[in-house]
């Protein structure tokens, strides 16, 4: 197998590897949209394993099992047949044989895709349950199972369900944080991947196609400024076929790229009811439901609603505005409109990164004990919204310790933005005398008060670990 550029995923790994381990584990289940990593990652732990790795391809359930037993030719073979002359034709015959050649030695059997396989075999999620209730402690073969279809791989995890109970690990692989993203650029200043995070986003896949010795303009024109460009095919691909059927999800989330972040809002502009739409956006992690980080979740009506794919909210709120002209050809001048649209577009991508990093410090235990959340803060009617407002508990009360603001600008004065943001701050609930500030731009801080917490895109988007 070949495998791409691998960084990160460290937890994911460790509890693949703790699956792996077990004596005799029940399946685990990976899923998450395309080009998130889910193969890259899967080839990564199987390195060095007895592995049979099959990517289903929607064939029929036939030539799926002849392609499967080949692969079970060439790493556990068959001692009573010749699996290439007589390949498996039913799902239990070649069930039963992996178990049995992993009866001494653990074998991992990989079903990539699986929601193909299902299309065309419904029944196979019973088979495998038959299988690993008869088979349980008599046989080492470790089943993984990933797929990109979401809604169908949560769907076989729930109550009433064949494989319902029978996973010890479930893993929802999402795409790349800032820290993490970083890892994908090396070659490039902090800034700069600050920039590029902001138009893909964190998906592997997208930061591979990056070229990190050419140029940004370079980089766009390549990407998004010609016809059939790939950034232009993939944010069709993702609101055709990521979200879910009909026109719906496409409305709302153009309908938030827009600027309708309120539920009225957005009810408004694609003359439906959206709550179950924004639930399935929601969950797949393309949008987030923002509330002042002081507010019950349970009781506030304060809710507004933003583009949580930095690629998706590039796609829609940049490139979709010039997509005709691109395709009549007009991309070579069109890239320079793009580049100056993207200082107004980082400005909620650096918030978003810089609330990303507050909390990772607290993870770190660098922002003080008891660190209970981070978000954003504003008052009901809107007005002096505080990017970034760390909560935590202090005898016994939850009270804010921390306020922050993120600049998009090279450089940003200190004491200028702490006097701002002491006055927004005096309108917080309980807000303690020794509230700390936090300030953040893309370079640098001047004239900073010696007690002021500094961030700047070199403290962001460094690779490490992090929470």
């Amino acid at each position: 197998m070949v495998v791409t550029r691998f960084v990160g995923r460290t937890a994911e790994l460790a509890a693949l590897e703790e699956w792996w381990s077990s004596p005799f584990p029940r399946p685990a289940l990976i899923w998450g949209r395309r080009r998130v990593g889910k193969t890259v990652l899967i080839e990564r732990f199987s390195t060095g394993k007895r592995v049979v790795f099959h990517t289903a391809a929607r064939r029929p359930t036939k030539d799926e099992l002849t392609e499967l037993s080949h692969r079970v030719a060439a790493v556990a073979g068959d001692p009573l047949r010749d699996l290439r002359l007589h390949p498996y034709e039913r799902w239990e015959d070649l069930l039963e044989a992996l178990g049995a050649a992993a009866r001494d030695e653990p074998l991992l059997l990989v079903l990539d895709e699986f929601p193909e396989l299902m299309a065309m075999t419904p029944a196979l999620p019973g088979i495998l349950r038959a299988f690993l209730d008869r088979s349980r402690g008599h046989t080492q073969l470790r089943i993984l199972i990933c797929g990109s279809s979401v809604r169908t791989m949560e769907a076989i995890q729930e109550y009433r369900e064949p494989l319902y109970g029978r996973f010890d690990l479930t893993l929802l692989l999402h795409p790349f944080r800032p820290h993490e993203a970083a890892a994908m650029l090396p070659d490039l200043a902090p800034a700069e991947r600050a920039l590029v995070y902001g138009i893909v986003g964190g998906m592997p896949q997208y930061l591979e196609w990056w070229n990190q010795s050419q140029p940004i303009t370079a980089n766009l024109r390549r990407l998004a400024c010609r016809p059939g460009s790939l950034l232009l095919t993939e944010g069709d691909r993702v609101l055709g076929s990521e979200v879910e059927s009909g026109d719906l999800p496409a409305a709302v989330l153009y309908a938030i790229a827009s600027g309708k972040t309120k539920y009225q809002e957005i009810a408004d502009a694609v003359r439906a009811e959206p709550s179950r739409t924004l639930d399935r956006l929601l969950q797949m992690r393309l949008i987030e439901r923002l509330i002042p980080v002081t507010e019950d979740p349970r009781r506030t009506r304060k809710r507004i609603y933003r583009i949580a794919d930095n690629f998706l909210a590039f796609y829609l709120g940049v490139l979709e505005h010039y997509r005709a002209e691109i395709e009549r050809g007009l991309g070579e001048t069109i890239v320079r409109e793009i580049v100056t649209d993207l200082d107004d577009h980082m400005g909620g991508v650096y918030e978003d990164a810089f609330r990303d990093h507050l909390r990772r410090l607290a993870v770190l235990g660098e922002l003080g004990p008891s660190v209970t959340a981070v978000g954003p803060w504003w008052k009901s009617d809107g007005q002096d919204q505080i990017d970034a407002v760390v909560l935590g508990r202090r005898d016994g009360t939850t009270v804010p310790i921390l306020a922050g603001e993120a600049k998009w600008a090279r450089e940003v004065d200190g004491t200028r933005l702490v006097h701002k943001l002491a006055v927004k701050a005096s309108a917080l609930p309980g807000v303690p005398d020794s509230l700390r500030y936090a300030v953040c731009a893309r370079e640098s801080i001047v004239h900073a008060p010696p007690e002021l917490l500094c961030v700047t895109a070199a403290d962001i988007f460094t690779p490490g670990e992090g929470a």
